[in-house]
């Protein structure tokens, strides 16, 4: 294994995998429903994240309720992220930001990864001025004081039907968000990496002329 620890395997990652191997390689060991909702998105294309989730739980508020705790457990959790770690938020049902570049500072601070929100984010410019990767919805201003607000976080979840546990590897790119569930983390990126060198074998063959159809009867990879 060309890794000892979450660095050096997350480094490695982001070097040499993307989305769409660890997708394949999860499809073929029988994990076929790891992928977020594929409107989950980048805020700017090039941006990719790699690392553990740190799972939040977001609740709706009734009609401005929140009183002293308007966010609910939402500074608590940020506070709490880890380097190597990315803030993985549930939807609220209302529409309104989840997340802000105020959170971006503060999570960079922390070393964390960046972060993915079944939901909106807004501050757009300062967070592409920091670069802290953010995957999201959409763009939406409206703040969520007073209509939603975080209830628990390093539990359980669930995001357009793909469960994520505490400290599930998150891997995210322009291609969309998987989750690689943490018994099978090893398998999948060793795996990974034997599929990118096997496509890269394909792709020299494929641009020296070989028909699609002979590769892959002799390679087995398209």
């Amino acid at each position: 294994m060309p890794w000892s620890n979450d660095e050096q395997m997350f480094s490695l990652a982001r070097r040499q995998l993307f989305t769409a191997v660890i997708g394949d390689i999860m499809d073929k060991i029988g994990l076929r429903r790891q992928f977020l909702p594929p409107y989950i998105q980048p805020l700017d294309r090039g941006m990719t994240a790699v690392g553990r989730a740190m799972t939040v739980l977001q609740s709706d508020c009734e009609d401005g309720a929140g009183g002293a705790q308007p966010f609910g457990l939402m500074l608590d959790a940020l506070d709490d992220l880890k380097p190597g770690e990315i803030y993985l938020c549930s939807a609220g049902s209302p529409p309104y930001a989840l997340w802000g570049e105020l959170m971006s500072t503060r999570a960079m601070r922390c070393g964390a990864a960046g972060a993915v929100l079944d939901g909106y984010l807004r501050d757009t410019h300062g967070i592409l001025k920091l670069g802290f990767p953010c995957f999201s919805r959409g763009c939406y201003a409206q703040d969520q004081a007073g209509r939603g607000k975080v209830s628990d976080f390093r539990v359980s979840i669930q995001i357009g039907g793909v469960h994520v546990s505490p400290g599930d590897i998150v891997f995210a790119d322009v291609d969309g968000v998987c989750i690689v569930p943490r018994h099978a983390e090893r398998e999948v990126f060793e795996r990974a990496l034997e599929k990118v060198q096997g496509e890269n074998v394909v792709r020299e063959a494929l641009e020296q002329g070989m028909p699609a159809r002979e590769a892959f009867d002799r390679f087995g990879i398209l």
